[in-house]
């Protein structure tokens, strides 16, 4: 049910572009108007995954610890308080910027209210995902995310029928649809409120050996200090992973003198962007999964878990590469229904790239759980670092062509740093139980 929820969420947000481009982009002026609706998006969730993401991992982690170790009560105040103090910062920075987002980004009142709403929204919905995760209610994760793309579709469906007209009419879906998402967490409390008569299920290797108390201990007290720590190494994960996927688009918004590029350079990420809401699936069940292992069945397991996900992505990756170079350029035509000459081999070089970052995010969630968020979070703004400054500086001058060598470039070399993290060994179990790094 997750995978079937996260994969239609990916379709769904996909086709919210590919209609959007339709409907808008008829002339000059709808393409920029579409370039914008772009902008607004990329801001948007490099924002929301840089402070709000942290905390769905702390709290999945957190929580899948302590059920594996059988401690079934779940401390949420010290997330909540994170949680909140991102969301006033926000605040914070975004209402003395009003006039340069609203008119100099965006050019438009109304797209930066939608930013702003939007983002305080997905506060509520990020918590939600990080606790129904962390108590593996995966059925109930796939719906809200599938309410929450399906809802914003349908804002783009009702301009493409004639319902509604223009660019704020099809941007709104990109803010109703966290608060449509919630419409899952009643039931998520009825299914709690079922567990609660039955005894917690822990292994008995979770509570055997001399480190045994200390761990139970560590895992027990989710301190301000050691969430904290936790949800900036993850915010750093974040900011790097978001720049991975939205530099490109703010960096030629920036530069290029041609309205339309940013919107065809945010088409061509589609490609990565689609798997990665599918792997979201993965990712989300799998630092639980992680943690519990770590926690109760030793080395061999969670190796074996590592490398049964990395030989399905490499599967994935290659199978979409042979497909970009075969008919990659025909199909981004007909999706967007506009001009740019795609290359096969540029857009096959992408998705060798979307592989390598799927394979990074898997070895991060190893990283996360053993404890070595903070080592990750380095190489991650390392990799983010140096494709921002290929965007910049390099000496390809089709800015299209730049985004492509330049994304699997810094994904590949992520990976391999990251699976170097990896085969460096294990964190030290008490360390991972906090959350420390």
């Amino acid at each position: 049910m997750l995978s079937i929820g996260i994969a239609s969420t990916g379709v769904l947000t996909f086709a919210y572009f590919a209609v959007a481009s339709h409907v808008l982009g008829a002339s000059s002026a709808g393409r920029a108007q579409y370039s914008k609706l772009d902008v607004l998006w990329s801001v948007m969730f490099v924002i929301i995954s840089v402070i709000y993401r942290p905390i769905e991992q702390l709290l999945s982690r957190t929580i899948a610890d302590r059920r594996a170790r059988g401690l079934a009560r779940q401390r949420l105040r010290v997330p909540m308080a994170i949680q909140g103090t991102f969301a006033l910062v926000f605040l914070a920075v975004a209402l003395p910027l009003h006039h340069t987002l609203a008119h100099g980004v965006f050019a438009s009142t109304t797209l930066y209210w939608i930013l702003v709403v939007g983002v305080i929204a997905y506060a509520a919905s990020y918590f939600a995902r990080g606790w129904l995760a962390g108590h593996k209610y995966f059925a109930l994760y796939g719906g809200l995310v599938f309410m929450e793309s399906a809802s914003r579709f349908a804002f783009v469906l009702a301009a493409a029928v004639g319902i509604s007209h223009g660019q704020s009419a099809i941007a709104i879906g990109i803010a109703a649809a966290p608060f449509v998402s919630l419409v899952v967490v009643p039931a998520a409390f009825a299914s709690r409120a079922q567990r609660a008569g039955r005894p917690p299920q822990v292994s008995d290797a979770a509570l055997e050996g001399p480190a045994a108390e200390g761990i139970e201990e560590a895992a027990s007290d989710l301190s301000i200090r050691h969430g904290g720590r936790f949800a900036i190494s993850l915010s750093g994960i974040q900011l790097a992973e978001q720049t991975l996927l939205n530099a490109a688009v703010l960096t030629v918004s920036a530069t290029s003198a041609r309205a339309s590029l940013p919107g065809t350079v945010f088409d061509l990420l589609l490609i990565t962007r689609a798997p990665l809401q599918l792997f979201q699936a993965i990712q989300t069940s799998l630092l639980p999964h992680l943690a519990g292992l770590e926690a109760t069945a030793g080395s061999a397991a969670f190796a074996r878990a590592i490398r049964i996900t990395i030989a399905a992505i490499a599967v994935f990756a290659l199978a979409t590469a042979i497909g970009l170079l075969a008919i990659g350029p025909f199909v981004m035509h007909h999706v967007f229904g506009y001009d740019y000459r795609y290359g096969n081999l540029g857009l096959a070089v992408v998705g060798i790239g979307m592989g390598l970052h799927l394979t990074a995010g898997t070895l991060n969630q190893a990283a996360l759980a053993r404890g070595q968020a903070g080592r990750a979070a380095v190489l991650w703004l390392a990799a983010a670092v140096l494709f921002v400054v290929w965007m910049l500086l390099s000496p390809i001058g089709d800015e299209v062509r730049r985004t492509e060598v330049g994304y699997a470039v810094a994904a590949g070399l992520l990976a391999g740093a990251l699976f170097v993290l990896y085969r460096r060994g294990r964190g030290s179990p008490v360390a991972a139980a906090a959350g420390t790094t």
